[in-house]
């Protein structure tokens, strides 16, 4: 994938879904002092690992600003993201903890709130451009972490694979479109506390994307 210097990721007020607009609004009314728009990605556009997830949480990322901040989601992403060495500081699951990120970035397929936790596939459509030009924006990039199936399916559509050659399972890893694709369950509430994925198996999959990096 050709690398470009420009990206430009939705405004907040990204109007392109008329669902997630409807949503949106019912939310600025409901929550007026929560974020309520499209989430920017979190990091600098020259790291090296950019890890996907699905979209911004209602009480999370929609609220914060920030991705994965606020929610369940975040309490084990963060931390384990400190662990592992790619980010600093300490995560208090708000958008001023000070806390930063060390060669990634975090980014979602869809950017903006879906009802239910649920895009539908017109959705997922209309972003899968700016996660495009987000990819092609970073010109160090050698590994991507998708966190459940639709990160994976738009991740591998948009580097260009077919789907059939790229299944999505925990720990599964793919070459793609010069970069390696890591997979993981997201790492959510319902799948934590069903026990579908464990602190241990989340961090396994860091520090094989650590372990990737250092040797790239």
């Amino acid at each position: 994938m050709a690398f470009s210097e420009k990206y430009t990721g939705p405004p907040p007020d990204c109007g392109r879904c008329p669902r997630l607009v409807a949503f949106r609004c019912e939310n600025q009314a409901k929550f007026p002092g929560c974020f309520n728009g499209a989430v920017p990605a979190f990091g600098a556009l020259d790291a090296p690992f950019l890890v996907v997830g699905l979209a911004p949480g209602l009480k999370g990322a929609n609220c914060s600003g920030r991705p994965f901040t606020g929610d369940y989601a975040g309490d084990l992403l963060y931390p384990s993201l400190i662990k592992t060495g790619f980010a600093m500081g300490e995560y208090a699951a708000r958008p001023d903890d000070g806390m930063v990120l060390t060669g990634a970035r975090i980014t979602n397929a869809v950017r903006c709130v879906p009802p239910q936790n649920k895009p539908i596939g017109a959705e997922m459509a209309e972003c899968l451009p700016f996660l495009t030009a987000e990819i092609k924006a970073m010109p160090n990039l050698k590994a991507v972490l998708a966190l459940g199936g639709i990160a994976h399916k738009q991740t591998v559509k948009l580097l260009g694979g077919r789907q059939v050659d790229y299944k999505f399972g925990h720990g599964h890893m793919h070459e793609l479109g010069g970069l390696r694709l890591f997979d993981s369950y997201h790492c959510s509430r319902y799948n934590v506390n069903t026990g579908r994925l464990t602190d241990q198996m989340f961090e396994a999959v860091l520090q094989d994307i650590r372990a990737y990096l250092d040797k790239a």
